[in-house]
């Protein structure tokens, strides 16, 4: 069973394929996919396809990912969750990225505060790393923010409408007894 979450603003559930058009309205965004290391989507029949991404990946235990919504309106502004989830070293990299009607009002790293404490007291994870090109500002400094650590710099880690560029590493810790 997928888990639900709550903040104070946000509901975090499940993805359904009925949410293909508001994952199409912001991932079909060059102003969202340009630091996300994936091309606009075309079409609609792409959405359905990284919902069914999203969906296989929960059922393998390799990937979590929520839907954001704000309370008292079930349509997605983005999504949020674990890419590379590996439970048995307990470690997981968060990935996300919201409409941008919804940006710079907090609601990312309301989502990120509430599944990152998650992810340390359910999943049990010990480790949860973030991958983030240095051009995208606001999510570097988000991470800083919400208590990451960066812990290095890869160069030519990803590619993106042709060209190569550098991320920052980043990291939340959580040491376990034993």
């Amino acid at each position: 069973m997928f888990p639900t979450l709550a903040t104070e603003r946000l509901i975090l559930r499940e993805i359904v394929h009925e949410d293909a058009g508001d994952i199409f309205a912001y991932f079909s965004n060059e102003d969202v996919t340009k630091h996300y290391g994936m091309q606009a989507l075309e079409d609609i029949e792409q959405a359905e396809q990284l919902i069914e991404g999203f969906t296989k990946g929960f059922q393998g235990k390799r990937s979590m990912r929520w839907g954001i919504t704000i309370k008292g309106n079930n349509r997605l502004i983005g999504t949020i969750g674990f890419n590379l989830w590996v439970p048995v070293h307990r470690r997981a990299e968060v990935g996300y990225e919201i409409h941008p009607d919804f940006w710079r009002k907090g609601l990312a790293s309301e989502a990120l505060e509430k599944i990152v404490e998650y992810g340390f007291q359910e999943l049990e994870l010990t480790r949860i790393g973030a991958t983030v090109y240095i051009e995208n500002t606001a999510s570097n400094e988000m991470l800083l923010k919400q208590g990451f650590e960066q812990e290095g710099t890869l160069r030519n880690y990803m590619y993106q409408d042709g060209y190569a560029h550098d991320v920052n590493i980043y990291a939340k810790v959580q040491k376990r007894q034993g």
